[in-house]
This record gives C-alpha cells, structure tokens and sequence, in this order.
C-alpha cells in the first residue's frame, strides 16, 4: 500500500508539475505579446519624440512671431513719435506765418499811410 501511495503521489507530482509548465506554444504567444509590446512603446515613444520635436518647432515660431510683433510695435510708436514732431513743426510754420501776415499787413497799413500823407502832400502842392 505503501508503494500504491507513492506512486499516485509521484503521479500526481508529475501531473501537477506537466499542467504547470508552460508548453512551447505558450511560450511563443507570451513572446509575441512581449514583441507587441515593445513595438507599440517604441513607436510611443517615436511620437511622443515628433511631438515635441513639433512642439519645439511651434514654440521657436511663436517666439519669431513675438519678436516681430515687438519690432512692429516700436516702428510705430516710432513713426507716431514722427508724424507728432512733423505735426509740431506744422504747427510753428503756420503761427511764424501768421506773425508773417500780420507783419505784411502792418507793413501795407503803413504803405497806405504813407501814399495817403504822400498824396495828402501832393494835393497840397498842387493847391498853392
């Protein structure tokens, strides 16, 4: 009996230990998932690499575009700044030509005056 109960026990040992090995078929499909594994984290990784390769690439393109903007901005607080001294130039031409007008009709008053003494004065020669 003993020898009965040794070898079902020894049976069941190697029944156990057979179920619990894995075959060559099973094997093969852990590989296979294993390599699909590993191809889909490599390419993953490759789009997460052209992603910030594009992010980057977005980023130096916002950067250009804020510089430019910037530059525009002074132009044209330039150019405001020039268009207002022209203004202001503008401005002291038209009051040195008003002084000038006034000026030539000071000096037309007194050409007035002195052709009216003038014929003031003929008038009274030509009475004597």
């Amino acid at each position: 009996m003993k020898k009965n109960l040794l070898v079902i026990s020894m049976m069941l040992v190697l029944a156990i230990t057979l179920i619990g090995c894995a075959s060559t078929g099973d094997l093969e499909k852990v590989q296979a998932q294993q390599n699909l594994t590993g191809a889909k984290a490599d390419q993953a990784a490759q789009d997460a690499q052209a992603a910030r390769a594009a992010a980057d690439a977005a980023t130096i393109k916002a950067n250009e575009a804020a510089v430019r903007a910037e530059n525009a901005v002074k132009m044209a607080d330039e150019r405001a700044k020039i268009a207002d001294e022209k203004a202001k130039m503008a401005e002291e031409k038209a009051v040195m030509a008003e002084e000038r007008a006034k000026i030539a009709d000071e000096k037309a008053k007194i050409a007035d005056e002195k052709a009216k003494r003038a014929d003031d004065i003929f008038l009274k020669s030509m009475k004597k």
